[in-house]
C-alpha cells in the first residue's frame, strides 16, 4: 500500500471516529437536556397539583406569571401546565421514574400519558421509543396500530424457544408481530402475492418500519441454486441485532402446513450457501393472509428449522409526516457500513 492510500485510509478512520464521537455527544447532550426538562415539568406539575383546590384560576394566574417572567419560553400554557400536573400525579416520585420515560422528549411523554392507560404498556412503548429512536408521529402511529398487542400474542406462533439458543430465541420472538400491518399504496383485496411483493419493494421504508429495528434488506426473489435447480426466496433480510439471515415468504391465502416445509427448505438453503461462521442460524418468517393457530402449532412441531408464522394486513400508505421521519436508503446503508466497520475493529 503506497503512502497516499495509507493517508486516505487513516483520514477515513479519523473522520469515522470524529463522526461517531460527535453523534454520541449530541445524543448525550440532548438526552441530558430531556431529563432536566422532564424533572422541571415534574416539579411544576407538583406545584399545580398541590394547589388544585384553588381551581382553574390558580392555573391561569400561574401560567400568566410564568409567561411574564419568561416571555421567550412557550411551555407554560395552561394546557401544558395541566399535562405537567397529570405527569406528576402519574409518577409521584422522581427517584422511581422509569429510565426510558426520563430520556424521552416531553411531547412523547404527553402522547404516552394521553393514549396509553396501562403503566406497564406505557413503559414498554417508552422503551421502544428509546430503542428505535421514534419521532413523536411514529410513536403515535404505532400506538394507533396497537403494536404492543400485536407483539404480545405471538408466543405460540413460533418454535424459536425450542429451536434457537438463548438469548437469540428471546430476541427473535421480539421481532414477531401478529398481524404485521403493511401500508402500501394501490393494493386491492384480490392482489396476488407478486403484486404485494412489488409494492413492498416500492415502499421498502414502510416495510422496514413495520418489521422493526435491526432489519436490513438483502433482496427480493433472491436466487438460491443447486446443480440442476434454481429457487427464488420472496424476500431476504439480515438482522443486525440477531446477526442472522431472515427468510420471508408471502402467501396471499390461509396458512397450509406444507408452507412450513417449503420455508424450512429455504432456511436450510441460506444456511448452506450464505451463512458465515460468525452468523447465527437463519430464521424463517411466513406471512399468510390468515391462519388457524392450532394448525400452525402442529406444523411447527414437525420442522427442525426456526420458523415464525403470522398473518398480515395491507392498508393505505403511511402519512407523509411519518415517511419524512424515516431514514432514507442512503442513511440505512451508512448505518450498516458503520456497524460492519465497528465489528471488523473488534
Amino acid at each position: 500500500m503506497n503512502e497516499n492510500n495509507m493517508l486516505d485510509k487513516d483520514f477515513k478512520d479519523l473522520v469515522l471516529y470524529a463522526k461517531q464521537d460527535i453523534l454520541k455527544t449530541r445524543y448525550e447532550v440532548q438526552e441530558n437536556a430531556n431529563m432536566e426538562l422532564i424533572k422541571l415539568y415534574f416539579r411544576l406539575g407538583k406545584i399545580v397539583s398541590e394547589n388544585a383546590k384553588y381551581g382553574n384560576k390558580f392555573v391561569n394566574d400561574f401560567s400568566i406569571a410564568l409567561k411574564l417572567e419568561f416571555p421567550d419560553s412557550t411551555g407554560f400554557s395552561t394546557r401544558n401546565l395541566a399535562r405537567m400536573k397529570k405527569f406528576y400525579e402519574k409518577y409521584k416520585d422522581l427517584s422511581i421514574l422509569p429510565p426510558a420515560v426520563a430520556k424521552l422528549p416531553w411531547t412523547h411523554n404527553c402522547i404516552l400519558l394521553e393514549k396509553v392507560k396501562d403503566d406497564d404498556i406505557r413503559n414498554w412503548y417508552a422503551e421502544k421509543c428509546v430503542e428505535n429512536g421514534w419521532a413523536k408521529t411514529v410513536l403515535d402511529h404505532q400506538i394507533d396500530l396497537q403494536l404492543y398487542e400485536r407483539q404480545a400474542v405471538t408466543e405460540k406462533l413460533t418454535n424459536f424457544k425450542e429451536k434457537l439458543p438463548i438469548p437469540q430465541s428471546e430476541l427473535a420472538r421480539d421481532v414477531i408481530k401478529d398481524p404485521y400491518i403493511f401500508e402500501l399504496e394501490g393494493i386491492k383485496e384480490e392482489a396476488i402475492e407478486k403484486d404485494i411483493e412489488n409494492a413492498m419493494m416500492e415502499r421498502i421504508k414502510n416495510v422496514l418500519l413495520e418489521l422493526g429495528k435491526g432489519f436490513s434488506f438483502v433482496g427480493n426473489q433472491y436466487k438460491i441454486s443447486t446443480e440442476s435447480q434454481d429457487y427464488y426466496i420472496d424476500m431476504l433480510f439480515y438482522h443486525l441485532d440477531l446477526r442472522c439471515y431472515i427468510v420471508v415468504e408471502l402467501k396471499n391465502n390461509e396458512f397450509k402446513p406444507e408452507y412450513t416445509g417449503q420455508l424450512s427448505f429455504y432456511v436450510t438453503a441460506v444456511d448452506e450457501t450464505l451463512r458465515k461462521e460468525q452468523d447465527n442460524q437463519t430464521i424463517g418468517l411466513l406471512l399468510c393472509k390468515g391462519k388457524d393457530k392450532l394448525s400452525v402449532e402442529w406444523a411447527l412441531k414437525g420442522t427442525n428449522a426456526p420458523i415464525g408464522v403470522t398473518s398480515y394486513e395491507v392498508r393505505n400508505e403511511l402519512p407523509q409526516e411519518i415517511l419524512d421521519k424515516l431514514p432514507t436508503e442512503e442513511d440505512i446503508n451508512k448505518h450498516i457500513e458503520i456497524n460492519v466497520e465497528e465489528d471488523n475493529e473488534v
